[in-house]
């Protein structure tokens, strides 16, 4: 066994940032799908990841849990390098992949009890009680399940051992309305009862809004935003600029995202900092208006 293999081995788990990046850059072929992306998860955060589909948040998250290597950059979790896990971090890691994996010549019941094996936090009595709220029959074959059944067991897969951290890849694309207010009650709750860090990736914007402390968006291969939902709400405004004030625009302003033109030379923009927008506020004729976060979705995704 190497040094550094024996370093990783004796080294606790870091929970206070369970996941950061430097730098990743993922290209399919000449497409480029990851473009230097920087980011922090720290201890206790629910970050909504928000993006078209298509924007590459899979392969955003595939990168930073070491399932895919990046051409470019690094990625920790727990800190240590994602492509070289050891079995504590695994075991306090939870990940649901947009398609989960099943093993469908087992019953869901026999599935618990060998992963219970497996993982020294697994806790039955969690398992139990959110089978139960799922409505998941623990003798059903898991072959058999319909696709929104077979993605709710991967979620209680996922929250049974009472992960430290917990990484969602579009969990709710199978699920009923019903089901996918359960699933955002279940994080939330795991969040704070546990204190369980969540990634949670998703296109649906009403989701995120509902439990997430702190939204990124993944735009064109690049974090165009990753802010405090609060803060959020408060700081990005969309600004209507007249012709005559729009002529005298300097070519950025400090948190500009969207900059469009209006019919008679008017200029639309989107701005994601009070010092970009401020100012504008005193010129004659510019219309405010604040964002909510499907809106800010629309204008930049649009």
């Amino acid at each position: 066994m190497n040094a550094l293999a024996t370093s990783m081995e004796w080294t606790s788990p870091d929970l206070d940032t369970p996941l950061a990046a430097r730098g990743l850059q993922l290209a399919y072929g000449k497409r480029d799908v990851l473009r230097g992306v920087d980011f922090e998860l720290h201890r206790g955060e629910v970050l909504g990841l928000i993006g078209r589909n298509g924007a590459g948040k899979s392969s955003l998250i595939g990168c930073l849990l070491g399932l895919l290597r990046p051409q470019g950059g690094s990625a920790q979790v727990m800190g240590a390098p994602a492509l070289r896990l050891d079995d504590a971090r695994k075991a306090r890691l939870g990940y649901v992949p947009q398609q989960p994996q099943a093993f469908g010549w087992m019953k869901i019941g026999q599935l618990f009890q060998y992963l219970g094996q497996l993982y020294p936090d697994w806790d039955p009595a969690h398992a139990a009680m959110l089978l139960e709220r799922w409505d998941l029959d623990p003798s059903r074959a898991i072959g058999k399940l319909s696709p929104g059944e077979a993605q709710r067991l991967a979620l209680v897969r996922a929250l049974a051992p009472r992960p430290a951290l917990l990484v969602l890849d579009e969990p709710a694309s199978a699920l009923d309305p019903v089901a996918r207010r359960e699933l955002l009650r279940g994080i939330v709750e795991q969040a704070i009862d546990s204190g369980t860090t969540v990634l949670f990736s998703s296109h649906i914007v009403s989701d995120l809004e509902r439990v997430a402390s702190r939204v990124a968006f993944l735009h064109q291969g690049r974090l165009l935003l990753d802010r405090n939902l609060d803060e959020l709400k408060e700081d990005v405004v969309r600004v209507a600029v007249p012709a005559d004030a729009a002529a005298r625009l300097p070519a950025s302003l400090p948190g500009e995202l969207v900059r469009r033109p209006l019919d008679g030379g008017g200029m639309v923009l989107v701005l994601a900092s009070r010092q970009g927008w401020q100012d504008l506020l005193l010129v004659d004729g510019v219309r405010m208006d604040r964002l909510g976060l499907e809106d800010l979705f629309v204008e930049v995704a649009g």
